[in-house]
């Protein structure tokens, strides 16, 4: 899939320089840092406290290797090959092994914010000390995140059970100076080159560090945290541009008063509702020109966009929710537990290690599939508002397809087109992936989640929503337009203005639509549109 990144997110956005796991945060890390390192760059350090952890849990784990009871992960094979003893002289071999039959994936390769969001995720949970690695495998990590090498990752692989197996192998390999990698300046390179250039030193995996690398959730949580950093603009600038069709059909706004929102409490609701009637105060086009043609009421894609647009917030704000408990999670299996000393955390008091199902990635999977669905209902609403403005017995006197010359030139026609052809993929690509599971591991892995195809499919759902908000944009805008002798709000202006000034050419006779419509995606996506109508309205909600 070739996606794109909608916008840097928070923590890019606020220009974080570093992030430093292992700090004594309860949360372990937040939104923000995922994407600071994902997304901007930022430098990752482990603090002093994450590297005693490290040496702490590491004792646990070469004590229990010392001993002559098998241990999985440590001292037994994988998966539905654990009930063989692994002798000492072999487990080193047995770590490396793992991690080159498990770099099994197929397909094209995965973007560069979801391999370094995986890897970082997958280091946090390394510092947490629950999973046994020593603490220079740890920094080795830090190490290639920090020098801007991104391991080759592909598309297939994971089943999102046993964590982002194939994935996260990938990564591991590319510690291990194995396998291929991006440099920093995009050039992809054996792994050992671009380690040997930096001065990086390949990681020789010992008991139980290879598996470590492998187990966890890393991969789709850390493009649920991108989803939603990517949809908290694009649900916003969806009002706008709800607010801009509203306009342009000359619909009424006392549908977006407080008090009528106040009666269904939904907190997304009242929110959409209160963005839009922000970004149409002052307008000179709502509810006073329907006396020509009089409607008791607008449509439903216009009249109910607060609804819609509201249910996916709440469906972004529970999901968020589940991120946050993830972002707080150490994910592996087995985990390293210190002793029981009632304190929690490592110390001299030896501890154990116990096998656990807390790899299966079904909470965050099942919240990747809802926001789905929520984009797909959002992009279809957004299609319905734009196939009206272009209908001229359903646009209250706005010329077919807003043409110029309606005969000679065809106006958006086709545009309209291409927003159906997307909205009919998101309706595709909402289709549950976590509703399906496919046995493995000779039937002991039996269950799993899909969440990694979950996270892939959202990503491009979020990239096709981006591509309908678009076009409704570029119909309302020049609608809006089209309106001569009306004056539009003050906020619906500066978004016009904006957009013409960034290549979103405006009304007349037929020409090349493709740039105008990759013009007025590329403003959407970066946040630009919602920028544009903020510098008028304030933060919207």
């Amino acid at each position: 899939m070739d996606m794109h990144t909608v916008v840097n997110g928070e923590g890019a956005r606020r220009g974080l320089e570093r992030v430093v796991l292992g700090d004594g945060r309860a949360s372990g890390v937040t939104a923000s840092d995922v994407l600071a390192v994902a997304r901007g760059g930022a430098r990752v350090e482990l603090s002093g406290e994450a590297l005693a952890a490290l040496a702490a849990s590491r004792e646990i784990v070469d004590a229990l290797a010392a001993k002559p009871d098998p241990v999985y992960g440590v001292s037994t094979g994988f998966g539905a090959l654990a009930t063989r003893h692994i002798g000492p002289e072999l487990r080193g071999r047995l770590q490396r092994n793992i991690v080159r039959s498990h770099a099994a994936g197929m397909g094209p390769r995965v973007e560069r914010d979801v391999v370094r969001a995986l890897m970082f995720l997958r280091l946090k949970t390394l510092c947490s000390g629950h999973t046994g690695v020593r603490p220079e495998v740890a920094q080795t990590m830090a190490d290639v995140l920090n020098a801007g090498i991104t391991p080759v990752v592909h598309e297939y692989g994971s089943l999102g059970c046993s964590g982002d197996l194939a994935p996260l192998s990938h990564c591991a390999l590319a510690l291990m100076g194995e396998g291929e990698a991006e440099g920093p300046d995009g050039t992809l390179r054996p792994a050992g080159e671009l380690l040997a250039a930096h001065g990086i030193r390949p990681v020789e995996l010992r008991e139980k560090e290879g598996l470590a690398l492998l187990n966890g959730t890393d991969g789709m949580l850390g493009m649920l945290v991108m989803a939603l950093a990517d949809l908290d603009v694009l649900y916003r600038s969806a009002d706008v541009t709800a607010a801009l069709s509203l306009e342009a059909l000359l619909g009424t706004d006392k549908v977006l008063a407080p008090e009528l929102h106040a009666l269904r409490p939904h907190p997304g609701q009242a929110a959409s509702a209160a963005n839009m009637l922000a970004v149409l105060a002052g307008s000179g086009m709502t509810g006073h020109h329907q006396d020509d043609a009089p409607r008791v009421q607008d449509a439903y894609s216009v009249r109910c966009a607060p609804q819609v647009a509201g249910a996916g917030r709440d469906t972004i704000a529970h999901a968020r929710l589940v991120a946050e408990r993830e972002l707080a999670s150490a994910v592996d299996n087995p985990v390293v537990l210190p002793a029981d000393t009632g304190s929690g955390a490592f110390g001299s008091g030896g501890g154990r290690v116990e096998s656990n199902g807390n790899f299966h990635g079904a909470p965050v999977a099942y919240v990747l599939d809802f926001l789905a669905i929520a984009v797909a209902d959002l992009g279809s609403i957004a299609e319905r508002r734009t196939d009206r403005l272009l209908d001229k017995n359903r646009s209250h006197g706005l010329p077919p397809f807003l043409a110029d010359d309606a005969g000679v030139d065809s106006g958006l026609m086709i545009a309209q087109y291409t927003q159906a052809a997307l909205v009919s993929e998101l309706k595709r690509l909402a289709v549950p992936a976590s509703a399906d599971s496919i046995p493995s591991s000779a039937m002991q892995e039996d269950h799993v989640s899909m969440g990694w195809s979950a996270a892939r499919k959202l990503r491009t759902s979020v990239d096709n929503l981006t591509r309908v908000i678009a076009v409704e944009l570029y119909a309302a805008a020049r609608a809006v337009e089209l309106r001569e002798g009306l004056s539009p709000a003050p906020a619906t202006r500066a978004a016009i203005e904006a957009a013409r000034r960034a290549g979103v050419g405006g009304p007349g006779p037929d020409r090349h639509l493709a740039p105008d419509l990759a013009a007025a995606e590329a403003f959407v996506r970066d946040g630009r549109l919602l920028a544009a109508v903020e510098e008028v309205t304030g933060p919207l909600r």
